[in-house]
């Protein structure tokens, strides 16, 4: 699966064209009098053609003579063109948006308010994880679609030699770790870059601290607080345990095809679309591939780590013509029956809205790793302002290298505070 389906893009400088959205009409009468047809957004990859005719096959049964118009975007300067869209007074009626996208667009105007919909979509059985982006104070404004988060990958062929398997605690991978590098000490336990800061964001989680909470009517950076040093002091740890730079990404250079491929790494932490771009990179070069997957472990056996849920939801524009049928096509998109063959159509590389949906994957595959750490799944501050603290150089960031190059936490993390609460209350 492609990194695009997976990673929700930066919403920054959404806001001001869409605050001209004004109030839409929400006369179903004028929607019925408006043209028999609804348009869908979606994003390139999201929808495979073979489920989305399904859906649209069901719901052109049920609303003989109207069409569905479905329109694939592209990831790239998506934000600009929803932003443009939404304030127009013809919008695509049903669009997909990155989970941290939502609140933005919620908040300006641009979203129906779909809160009294709430039984009509089926809202009491969507996650609680996933659901958490597609609210805003309490109101609902889209349908949690899909979902995805990291697992740890590992080289099967290492972890037998050192005699290592598939920890369930912090402690019996940090000692897991330890052989690892004592079977063979020219290879990396784990490639960890110093700036993966989604993998300390679970951490984070797991100490019971966050990246940023509500003080009043705004909001304050959380990094400077025990429980983020706490993790930090986790991820120093395993961080301890690679070469990888630590003033880097994940992305920068991109771990699965230009340091997993080029051997000496037994383990590193990533999403789907990464573990099929290692193991592609590694055929085409002729070597082999044998991955094995585990969820990265928690304080205890039986809790697995927090995790950041990247994802996407469905929602309907305010300004829609056709809103009614939206509420109707949206209802079908993201009801158990067609999340059901969602899941299996995507092979459970992607977690659907709901636990009784879940596809029943290989067991040892990526996906039955992915779904069980996605249980214990959770997502960045639910605000529009979140956008800017991702804007680089992003302060997340800034705090791991310096904590990890010796500077003290708490010292590292107020500092940080002080930026993300100017970024995030703009």
């Amino acid at each position: 699966m492609k990194r695009k389906l997976i990673v929700a893009v930066s919403v920054a400088g959404m806001l001001a064209g869409v605050a001209a959205c004004g109030n839409g009409d929400d006369s179903k009468a004028k929607a019925d009098a408006g043209p028999k047809e609804i348009t869908v957004w979606v994003m390139d990859g999201s929808a495979p053609k073979a489920w989305i005719d399904e859906v649209n096959k069901e719901f052109s049964a049920k609303h003989p003579g109207v069409t569905v118009k479905v329109e694939e975007q592209k990831w790239t300067g998506i934000q600009e063109k929803v932003t443009t869209a939404l304030s127009e007074d013809t919008p695509p009626d049903v669009l997909e948006l990155g989970n941290t996208q939502t609140a933005g667009y919620a908040v300006t105007g641009g979203l129906a308010d779909l809160t009294k919909d709430k039984a009509k979509l089926g809202a009491d059985a969507w996650q609680k994880s996933m659901l958490a982006s597609a609210e805003v104070d309490g109101k609902l404004y889209s349908a949690p679609w899909y979902a995805a988060n990291r697992v740890v990958i590992y080289d099967k062929k290492a972890f037998e030699k050192a005699g290592v398997t598939p920890p369930k605690t912090r402690d019996e991978w940090i000692a897991g770790l330890e052989k690892l590098k004592a079977a063979d000490p020219a290879s990396q336990p784990i490639y960890l870059p110093g700036q993966s800061w989604y993998v300390l964001a679970g951490l984070i989680w797991d100490e019971g601290g966050d990246l940023a909470v509500k003080d009043g009517d705004k909001w304050k950076g959380a990094l400077g607080t025990p429980q983020a040093a706490s993790a930090m002091e986790f991820y120093k740890k395993l961080q301890s345990f690679s070469t990888a730079p630590k003033d880097k990404d994940e992305a920068n250079p991109q771990q699965s095809t230009d340091i997993v491929p080029k051997g000496g790494v037994s383990s590193w932490i990533g999403l789907g679309w990464e573990a099929g771009g290692a193991e592609k990179a590694l055929k085409d070069a002729g070597k082999e591939a044998d991955f094995g997957y585990f969820p990265i472990p928690g304080k205890t056996a039986d809790k697995t780590s927090t995790v950041f849920l990247g994802g996407s939801n469905l929602a309907v524009a305010e300004r829609s013509k056709n809103k009614e049928l939206a509420k109707e096509w949206l209802a079908l998109a993201a009801g158990k029956d067609q999340m059901t063959k969602y899941a299996a159509e995507t092979k459970g590389a992607l977690l659907p809205n709901q636990v009784g949906a879940n596809f029943t994957p290989a067991a040892g595959s990526f996906a039955e790793a992915m779904g069980k750490a996605g249980v214990n799944g959770k997502i960045t501050p639910v605000t529009p302002g979140w956008a800017n603290v991702e804007t680089e150089p992003n302060p997340i960031k800034e705090f791991m290298t310096k904590v990890l190059k010796g500077e003290d936490a708490a010292k590292a993390g107020a500092d940080a505070d002080k930026e993300i609460a100017n970024r995030i209350n703009k």
